[in-house]
């Protein structure tokens, strides 16, 4: 079969995804013409597939590529239980998945915390995770792909812009990252959504609309609140940015995202090496001697070393420093103390959120999780 020039290149992005995560060609048979099996105990790679055009696509393609390599080639599919023919759309997606040549492809049902104060799409997207770590782990994936294109990063970073400020804002989705010992890759963050439309066409797939993505209502009209911020950014603001602009600016807003990201890689490696020689503690910090089980992580900063840094590399110091106590924290909470390292006049304990405290003595600023820790 001849592809396109556009399924070729989903192809070799793919291909170097894969590669990236040490997943090369098995042996020099698979680079033979004719189709070959894999061997049993080659590594797996799991597709995360909901049965929409970009998961549909990247299945496909997968089994594809798979094949070329001699890997395994499998899928999840996630039952959210949030709409009422959600298991049915769950079975069909096993089906066709299966059809394509996948194995093992399963799908797994997750409760969904309704009333969580993040939001009904943060904890569907909690419990989504939490689901594709475990089915990685029980059938010892080597790598879990998920289909996010370039669409979906340009989204991200306009989600990013309205909810929070700085570099981190807009540095978009990572191409991979790990979570919970497991590594999930991004092969197609420069695949359009139109793409992967036209590769089910090619590939003759069909594939399932999420409602909630507002695809099927009236394009002159803007979805209500009802509809998931995302998908409100994907039908009004960016077909509003295209007009305004006079051109679509996902490609750009993507490759900003990219660029973004180098940097922001770049500070906290230097932040890093700084946190390593300014910080110090990480230890328990609650009275054990009278009984409290009030304890928590207590972690030192050198505040006249860190003093003479920049600005963007103390602030990221200090919020590695509220990581390792636990402490929950705001922009806020960090300009606080940071105020607390440049401009030292005898300030009082900082209070913060989950039983945080932070206090200055002397060249040292001591955090602790422990309500009661700095006033003993």
């Amino acid at each position: 079969m001849a592809y396109s020039a556009s399924l070729r290149k989903a192809i070799g992005d793919l291909r170097l995804c894969l590669a990236a995560q040490g997943l090369a060609r098995q042996s020099a048979r698979f680079a033979e013409h004719g189709r070959h099996e894999p061997d049993p105990g080659a590594p797996l790679v799991l597709v995360a597939c909901s049965g929409g055009r970009d998961s549909m696509a990247l299945a496909a393609v997968s089994r594809i590529v798979c094949g070329m390599l001699g890997l395994r080639c499998g899928a999840v599919t996630i039952d959210h239980g949030i709409a009422a023919d959600s298991a049915a759309v769950a079975a069909d997606v096993v089906a066709r998945c299966r059809g394509l040549g996948l194995d093992p492809v399963v799908s797994r049902a997750v409760a969904v915390d309704r009333a969580s104060a993040t939001g009904l799409e943060a904890a569907a997207r909690q419990a989504r995770y939490g689901a594709l770590v475990d089915c990685a782990r029980e059938l010892g994936a080597a790598v879990v792909l998920l289909a996010h294109t370039r669409d979906d990063q340009a989204e991200t970073v306009l989600i990013g812009l309205a909810r929070s400020g700085g570099l981190n804002a807009i540095v978009g989705m990572p191409s991979a990252f790990r979570r919970g010992g497991v590594r999930f890759a991004r092969p197609w963050l420069d695949v359009t959504r139109a793409r992967t439309g036209a590769m089910c066409g090619e590939l003759g797939l069909r594939w399932w609309d999420d409602p909630t993505n507002g695809d099927a209502a009236d394009p002159d009209a803007p979805l209500d609140a009802s509809y998931p911020l995302r998908s409100r950014i994907r039908h009004d603001l960016i077909p509003a940015m295209t007009r305004c602009y006079g051109h679509d600016p996902t490609a750009a807003l993507a490759a900003g995202a990219a660029s973004a990201a180098l940097d922001a890689d770049c500070l906290e490696t230097a932040a890093a090496r700084i946190a390593a020689d300014v910080l110090s503690g990480d230890t328990l910090c609650g009275d054990e001697k009278d009984g409290s089980n009030d304890t928590g992580r207590r972690v030192l900063i050198d505040a006249a070393r860190l003093a003479d840094e920049h600005p963007a590399l103390r602030r990221r110091v200090i919020v590695e420093a509220l990581r390792r106590a636990g402490a929950s924290m705001s922009s806020t909470h960090v300009e606080a103390i940071d105020r607390l390292t440049v401009d030292w006049h005898g300030q009082k304990p900082l209070s913060l959120p989950s039983g945080c405290t932070v206090i200055r003595k002397g060249h040292v600023i001591e955090v602790c999780k422990d309500s009661g820790h700095a006033y003993r």
